[in-house]
């Protein structure tokens, strides 16, 4: 059966009941904490031992060291199906798949999905309500209160990758509680202002909301650069690619949430917009090279043109 990860994480669920743990996703900081809380709530439950093997098949049916169970993490995918689960579910140990997402485990995964002896844990990066929720549990743990201000602050500026957020939100008890505000934790945190790639993923969005977010990420010349080089990528892509079928292999599995949104941006094109779309590229980086003092208004003005010919 499917688990939120969020209920593992802070607490919300029992988990320690299953035989099988299938930990996925592509925010491979989630799934090593995930893996790292089921590892520990074991260890403490039941003194349990820790294997490591590669696929299924390498699995050999021992007792743990003075009698305690085995946890066996597995690496690998080969091998897995119903009968070898049920193969597993005879012995006393229990098991840990780790396996980031890709097309090749997709019936794998909707195997433990539907089985009742094992969780399902998709992980990906954190969104709004998964941080509100994170941060929520932080402060009731560790009995702490924020303003408004400091509280929202965080929940906008901190990265969606759990690790660099889990870190920053430690940073914080290190302050005394009359120093938490915005200005203070400013100078300790380590905040995100990634995210400049993803004003591309907004291409469709109104002429205004575009400009917004612009000038709210893009501040200088090397904001304006990093900009230009994720979207020549996604560019290059569509500009490459003479099928459906192959764009769609090209596409990188960390943009999983994206991959619908950029398949439909390519079949929006035909070879006379292609080309368009790499004399923009060529042009703009000419000009950027040249005049670097405007690149904040070419930077603005290369979004606006590549959503002109996406939806010409």
């Amino acid at each position: 059966m499917k688990i939120n990860s969020l209920n593992i994480l802070i607490n919300q669920a029992p988990f320690l009941n299953k035989k099988f743990y299938f930990i996925s996703g592509n925010e491979k900081t989630l799934m090593e904490k995930i893996k790292m809380i089921i590892v520990e709530g074991f260890k403490k439950k039941e003194n349990a031992q820790i294997k490591n093997i590669d696929t299924v098949n390498d699995f050999v049916d021992e007792i743990g060291l003075f009698g305690g169970k085995n946890i066996y993490i597995v690496s690998g995918n080969k091998g897995i199906d119903k009968e070898s689960l049920d193969n597993l579910k005879l012995s006393e140990s229990n098991f840990i798949f780790f396996q980031e997402n890709s097309q090749k485990i997709k019936k794998i995964k909707s195997l433990f999905s539907a089985d009742k002896d094992s969780y399902l844990i998709d992980c990906y990066e954190l969104d709004k309500d998964s941080k509100i929720k994170i941060l929520n549990e932080f402060l009731r743990f560790n009995k702490l209160e924020i303003s408004q201000d400091v509280y929202w602050f965080l929940i906008d500026k901190l990265d969606n990758k759990y690790a660099f957020f889990e870190k920053n939100l430690i940073k914080i008890l290190d302050l005394d509680e009359k120093d938490l505000t915005v200005d203070k934790i400013k100078k300790i945190l380590t905040i995100d202002e990634s995210g400049k790639e993803k004003i591309f993923f907004n291409l469709l969005q109104k002429n205004k909301e575009i400009i917004a977010l612009y000038r709210d990420k893009i501040v200088n010349n090397s904001d304006v650069n990093e900009l230009y080089y994720y979207s020549k990528f996604y560019c290059q892509m569509i500009i490459d690619c003479n099928s459906e079928e192959e764009y769609k292999k090209k596409i990188p599995i960390y943009l999983f949430k994206e991959k619908n949104y950029l398949i439909d941006i390519y079949r929006k094109y035909n070879f006379k917009k292609r080309k368009m779309l790499l004399n923009l590229l060529s042009s703009t980086e000419s000009v950027l090279r040249k005049e670097s003092g405007l690149s904040l208004v070419v930077g603005l003005r290369f979004l606006l043109n590549i959503k002109r010919i996406t939806i010409s």
